[in-house]
C-alpha cells in the first residue's frame, strides 16, 4: 500500500454544474421559485417554469431562457399535461424543485373541514402527483432528482399552524418514502426546511416590526432570502449531492437549534 493516497480526484465544479439537465421548477413565478430558477439556468440547465399564474411564469421564463407553463398541480390531469408537454419541449425529464405551498393559518379546535382538505391539496397532494406521474419518465431515461420545499413548521410547530404543520410533516415524510422506494431505480428525493424567508408573499403581510422580531430571533440575524434557498436546491439538484437521499436540510439561520428558555444567572 502506498504511503500516499494516489485515488482520482474529481472535477467537482464540474459536480456542481447542470449541463445539459432537463428540469422543473414547480412554483416558479416568484420569491424562492424565481431564485431557483436562477440558480439552476446558471448552472446550464433547460427549465421549464411552472407557474398557477401565467404572467408570472412567462416573466421568469423571459429572465432565464426557460419555458412557461401555467397550470394547477392539485389536478392529476394538469400534471399528466405538464408531462406530456415537458417530454415534447424537453425530450425527457431529470428532475424538479417542488416549491407549490401556502399557509392558512387557523386553530386546530375551529378549523373548518374545507380549510383543512385544501391545506392538504396544495401543501401535500400535488406533491404525491408530481412523483407518481414524473417518476416512470425518469425512471426510463436512467433516474433523477427530485427536490420538495417543506418548512420548519412540518418539523415543529406554532399556534394556527396544526394543518399547515401537517401537511409539510406528511410532505417530507412522503419524500422519505420517495427515497427509498425509487432509490432503486436511480431516483434522488430530498427536502429543503426553510425557516421565516423573505419572499414578496411573506413580506407582503407582515410588518416591519414582525420582521424585525423574526430577525432579532435568529442567530445569524436576519430571516433567509429566497437566495438562501436556491443555493441549497442548486446543491441538491446538482451531481454534488449524489449520494445523498432521503434527507431534509433545515435553512432557517440557526434557530433550529436554539435552546428554548432564556439564559439565567446572568
Amino acid at each position: 500500500m502506498n504511503k500516499f493516497d494516489s485515488s482520482k480526484v474529481p472535477d467537482y465544479m464540474e459536480w456542481a454544474a447542470c449541463k445539459d439537465k432537463k428540469f422543473l421548477v414547480i412554483g416558479a413565478g416568484q420569491g424562492i421559485g424565481r431564485q431557483v430558477s436562477h440558480a439552476l439556468a446558471a448552472a446550464g440547465a433547460k427549465l421549464i417554469c411552472v407557474d398557477i399564474n401565467p404572467e408570472l411564469a412567462e416573466y421568469v421564463a423571459g429572465e432565464v431562457n426557460g419555458i412557461a407553463w401555467s397550470g394547477d398541480m392539485t389536478l392529476r390531469q394538469d400534471v399528466e399535461r405538464l408531462l406530456i408537454e415537458s417530454i415534447d419541449k424537453l425530450g425527457r425529464v431529470d428532475g424538479f424543485v417542488d416549491i407549490v405551498g401556502i399557509a392558512a393559518w387557523a386553530d386546530l379546535l375551529t378549523i373548518d373541514d374545507e380549510t383543512w382538505q385544501a391545506q392538504l391539496d396544495i401543501n401535500l397532494r400535488h406533491a404525491f402527483l408530481l412523483c407518481q406521474i414524473m417518476a416512470p419518465n425518469m425512471i426510463e431515461n436512467g433516474g433523477g432528482t427530485m427536490l420538495f420545499i417543506g418548512s420548519a413548521s412540518g418539523i415543529s410547530s406554532g399556534p394556527n399552524h396544526a394543518a399547515y404543520a401537517s401537511a409539510k410533516a406528511g410532505l417530507m415524510s412522503l419524500m422519505r418514502s420517495i427515497a427509498v422506494e425509487m432509490g432503486p431505480r436511480g431516483i434522488r428525493a430530498n427536502s429543503i426546511a426553510p425557516g421565516v424567508v423573505a419572499t414578496p408573499r411573506v413580506l407582503s403581510f407582515t410588518s416591519k416590526e414582525q420582521q424585525q422580531m423574526n430577525a432579532e430571533n435568529t442567530p445569524l440575524g436576519r430571516v433567509g432570502k429566497p437566495e438562501d434557498i436556491a443555493a441549497a436546491a442548486l446543491f441538491f439538484m446538482s451531481n454534488l449531492s449524489g449520494y445523498v437521499s432521503g434527507q431534509t436540510l433545515q435553512i432557517d439561520g440557526g434557530v433550529s437549534a436554539k435552546f428554548p428558555y432564556p439564559v439565567l444567572g446572568s
